[in-house]
Parts: C-alpha cells; sequence; structure tokens
C-alpha cells in the first residue's frame, strides 16, 4: 500500500491513463489479486481427486432469447464435494456465464469478469458488445492457462441476448476451451464431464421457436442424462430439493428461474421417466 493508501486517499495508480480494463489494471498495479496466477511451482500438477470441480453446464436459445442451465453437483475423484453448487451466474443484465472445471478457480473468474464488464462500462460510459465480451472472457481464460497446464481449468459457457443481432437470432451462446480459444455456438451447446450425453438429448429435443416451458424441460432432460451416464453430473435431488439452475436472458434481462418452477418441471419429468426412463423421442 502506498502512503495515501494508508491515509484513505487513492493512489497515484487510479489517476494513471490506461486502458478500460480492470483486469489489465491489476496486473499492472496489484497482480497477486488475478486468479490467474500459478499455485504451484513449474512442473507440479494437481492432483485431481483433491479439489472440487464442477461438471454440466449447457445453453440453448429459445423464442424470447437464450437459456443456460447447469446441474449442482461438485466432485472430487469420487468423491461428492458439493452437492448444491450454483454453476450460472449473471455477468450484466444481458449476459450470463456458467462455469465447468476447478471451482474455487471458476467463481474468482466468474466474480472477476463481473467487475471486468462494469469497470469498461463506467470508464468507456457504454456497455460493451456481445462479441466484446466473449472476447475479453477469451482473454481471461488465455490468462488461466498455466494454472490449466498444472490441472487446474476453467471451461466457462457464455450466453446472452444480442440487441443488434438479426430477429430470432439474438440470443446467442460461446463456448472456449482451456487456451482461450473462442466458437460461437448455434441453437445449444454443453460443456463440462457430462457434455456428450447433455449434447445428444439436445439434438433430439431442440427446434427453433420453443417456448420457455419447452425450452427449460428440454435442458432439464439433458441434464437428466447427463447424470444417468457421467457419475460427475448430479440429477435432480428430489428428497433434498435441490435441482438444477435454470436462467433466461431475453431483452428484459436476466432471469433465474423461480426455485418452484423449477422443481414443478423437475418433479414433472422425473415422472415421465418413470415410464419412458430414456427420455423422449425427437419430435417429429
Amino acid at each position: 500500500m502506498t502512503a495515501s493508501d494508508s491515509e484513505g486517499r487513492l493512489g497515484e495508480e487510479f489517476f494513471t491513463p490506461g486502458s478500460a480494463s480492470f483486469t489489465e489494471f491489476l496486473a499492472a498495479h496489484r497482480p497477486e489479486l488475478l486468479p490467474t496466477r500459478r499455485p504451484f511451482p513449474d512442473g507440479v500438477r494437481a492432483a485431481p481427486d483433491r479439489f472440487p470441480h464442477g461438471t454440466t453446464v449447457l445453453a440453448l436459445t429459445y423464442r424470447d432469447g437464450v437459456m443456460i442451465a447447469g446441474d449442482r453437483r461438485a466432485t472430487m475423484g469420487n468423491l461428492i464435494a458439493q452437492r448444491d453448487l450454483e454453476k450460472v451466474h449473471p455477468a450484466d443484465h444481458h449476459t450470463a456465464v456458467a462455469f465447468a472445471g476447478s471451482v474455487g478457480l471458476a467463481l474468482d473468474m466468474v466474480k472477476l469478469y463481473q467487475v471486468e464488464l462494469v469497470h469498461f462500462e463506467k470508464v468507456e460510459g457504454i456497455p460493451m458488445t456481445l462479441g466484446a465480451k466473449a472476447n475479453r472472457l477469451a482473454g481471461m481464460i488465455r490468462q488461466n492457462l498455466g494454472q490449466a497446464m498444472q490441472g487446474l481449468a476453467v471451461v466457462p459457457l457464455l450466453a446472452g441476448y444480442d440487441p443488434a443481432a438479426p430477429e430470432g437470432r439474438r440470443g446467442r451462446i460461446f463456448s472456449f476451451d482451456v487456451a482461450g480459444g473462442l466458437y460461437e455456438k448455434r441453437d445449444f451447446h454443453a460443456d463440462g464431464s457430462g457434455s456428450p450425453y447433455a449434447r445428444g438429448a439436445l439434438k433430439k429435443l431442440f427446434r427453433p421457436g420453443m417456448d420457455r416451458r419447452e425450452s427449460a424441460l428440454a435442458a432439464l432432460q439433458a441434464l437428466y442424462d447427463a447424470a444417468d451416464d457421467d457419475s460427475a453430473t448430479g440429477g435432480p435431488d428430489i428428497s433434498r430439493r435441490i435441482f438444477p439452475i435454470v436462467s433466461v436472458i431475453t431483452e428484459e434481462g436476466f432471469e433465474r428461474l423461480p426455485e418452484q418452477e423449477t422443481e414443478q418441471l423437475s418433479r414433472e419429468m422425473v415422472e415421465q421417466r418413470r415410464s419412458r426412463p430414456d427420455g423422449p423421442n425427437a419430435t417429429p
């Protein structure tokens, strides 16, 4: 801390011209606060059963925008580390981010990303475009490459409502690889250990123009299929009343579906599975 900090005044770094990136500001003045610094010496890898990992998240477009959802389980090897983890978070009013991978680093990255978007808007006076938000998150992931190579990877999934996009295509989905590669996905996508099964379910259930209820049921069915084949993914926990998190982003902004609505849809889906364990067939 500088002398001015100890006296309750801002240091000179706060008045030095620079970019509108809060991450770059931290890197220049307080790099030790960045979650992307390496926790281990070179050549050391994290044991896979010593740190909690989040698993399956997904997103799909629907009639009013885009929906993003995630299961609630975190695992450490073959142990369940947490049953009610929240993997879906608003990034700003029209953007949300979900994550798979190392839980502690992912939560820190989400918080930093939220501040990054607010900081940019305060400095520039306008919000970032959705494409710029995706690129900024890709840059943050790229800074985390050293930790990813040590076994502490974070794989976020970004979804947002883009008012500048053509009508009917305003819900947009972006996925990333551990090196910061950015890929825009059409219609739907899933990440995490259960993602192959979730994507397989969405391939048969997704159709353009679905309403909110149809989309939420499709997301819940996909997460159920992921949990059915991937032990690291958690399905609806009826006895504990722990259900997946489902959120939507529309012209009105981000909204997390109320717990009562998610529970009702989850119970309806589980009841359907009693007569059709492998889930519904594709819609003609």
